[in-house]
C-alpha cells in the first residue's frame, strides 16, 4: 500500500502530552520543518531555566526550534510563514495563534485536544472531566479557528474514565490516543478525504484553568465529590486539608458507602492501617496516601505511626464552617 503524500509540518507544543505527538510524527514519513515551544522557564529551588519536554525531544533530533514570547508580532508571523509548511500541528502549546498564523500553512492548523468536544473547551479538560464525574472522555483533533477550541472536528476517539483514574494516568492514555489518531487524520487531510464536522455550541462546556485554592477539601461535600477532587488534582496541585496547624496533602483515598452519625463533617471516625476514615456530607472517605509538609508521600499506617498524637479519632480536619 502506498503512503499518503509527505507533509511539511510545523509542530507547536510544550508539555509531555505534546511530546508524545511529536514522537509519532518523528516516526512517520512526514517532514518537520520547525518546532515551536514555550520559552524556557525557571524551575526548582535554584530557579534554573528548564527546557520543555517538546524542546528536549526536538534537540535530540536536531530540529529547528523557535521559542517566541508571542505570535502576535508581525516579524514572528513572517518567520513562521517563511517555513512554507503544509500544516501546523498544535498540541498544548500555550500561546494564542492569531489569524495570520492560522492561515499561513497551506492546510491551516490542527489541534489535538484532550476531551470530546464541544465538552470541556479550554485549559484543563482532563481534570475537569474527572471533577465532574464524567464516565467517558477522549481526544478530538480539530481544524483551528480564532475561537477557543471551537473549530470543526476532524477525528474523535473515546476513552473511559475508571473509578480510580487520576489526571496523571488519564493524561498518559489520552496523549497516546491523540498521537495514534494524528497520523490517519493527516493522511485524510493530505489526500482530501477529511470530513470536518461543526461543533454543536449548545453542548459546549468550559474547562477553566486549575488553581491551588480549588484543591482544598470541603468536608461538607460527599465522599464521591471529594474522591474526584483527590483524583482530579493528582499530580497537581494535590488535594489538601488541615490538621491542627499543618497542611495535609491527600494523594489517594477510597469512598466507603456507609451511614454514620457524626457531629461534624471532617471528623475522624476511625483510624487503622487501612486508612483514616473521615466523615463527609455523604458517606465516608478513607484517606490512604498522605503527605505532611516537608515529608514524602506515605501510606496511612506509616503516618499513624509517625503522627499518632495528631491523627486520632474525634479530631476534625479542615476548616469546616
Amino acid at each position: 500500500m502506498s503512503l499518503s503524500p509527505s507533509l511539511n509540518i510545523i509542530f507547536a507544543g510544550t508539555p509531555d502530552f505534546a511530546a508524545v505527538a511529536l514522537q509519532a510524527l518523528l516516526n512517520s514519513h512526514h517532514h518537520i520543518k520547525a518546532v515551536y515551544t514555550q520559552p524556557d522557564r525557571p524551575a526548582g529551588r535554584g530557579r534554573k531555566l528548564n527546557a520543555s519536554p517538546v524542546k528536549e525531544l526536538a534537540l535530540q533530533h536536531q530540529l529547528i526550534i523557535q521559542q517566541p514570547q508571542t505570535l502576535r508580532d508581525t516579524r514572528e508571523q513572517q518567520l513562521l510563514a517563511d517555513f512554507q509548511a503544509d500544516i501546523m500541528v498544535v498540541v498544548a502549546y500555550g500561546l494564542i495563534l492569531p489569524l495570520p498564523v492560522l492561515t499561513a500553512p497551506r492546510l491551516g492548523c490542527i489541534n489535538i485536544h484532550g476531551s470530546l468536544l464541544p465538552r470541556w473547551r479550554g485549559a484543563a479538560p482532563i481534570q475537569r472531566a474527572i471533577l465532574a464525574g464524567d464516565e467517558v472522555t477522549g481526544v478530538t483533533i480539530m481544524q483551528m479557528d480564532e475561537g477557543l477550541d471551537t473549530g470543526p472536528m476532524l477525528n474523535k476517539v473515546e476513552c473511559p474514565i475508571g473509578e480510580e483514574d487520576t489526571s496523571e494516568c488519564l493524561y498518559e492514555r489520552l496523549a497516546a490516543l491523540g498521537a495514534n489518531a494524528l497520523l490517519p487524520t493527516l493522511t485524510q487531510l493530505a489526500d482530501g478525504t477529511a470530513h470536518p464536522q461543526l461543533q454543536d455550541n449548545t453542548f459546549a462546556t468550559y474547562a477553566s484553568k486549575i488553581t491551588k485554592e480549588e484543591a482544598q477539601l470541603d468536608w461538607k461535600c460527599s465522599a464521591q465529590e471529594l474522591s474526584r477532587k483527590i483524583r482530579g488534582f493528582n499530580p497537581w496541585p494535590i488535594a489538601y486539608t488541615h490538621v491542627d496547624d499543618k497542611t495535609l496533602r491527600i494523594w489517594q483515598a477510597q469512598v466507603i458507602e456507609k451511614n454514620f452519625n457524626a457531629s461534624s463533617p471532617g471528623i475522624i471516625l476511625q483510624v487503622s492501617p487501612e486508612g483514616i476514615d473521615v466523615a463527609t456530607g455523604k458517606d465516608i472517605l478513607r484517606l490512604q496516601k498522605l503527605q505532611l509538609p516537608g515529608g514524602r508521600v506515605i501510606n496511612a499506617a506509616d503516618l499513624l505511626n509517625a503522627q499518632h498524637n495528631i491523627i486520632k479519632i474525634g479530631k476534625i480536619l479542615g476548616q469546616s464552617e
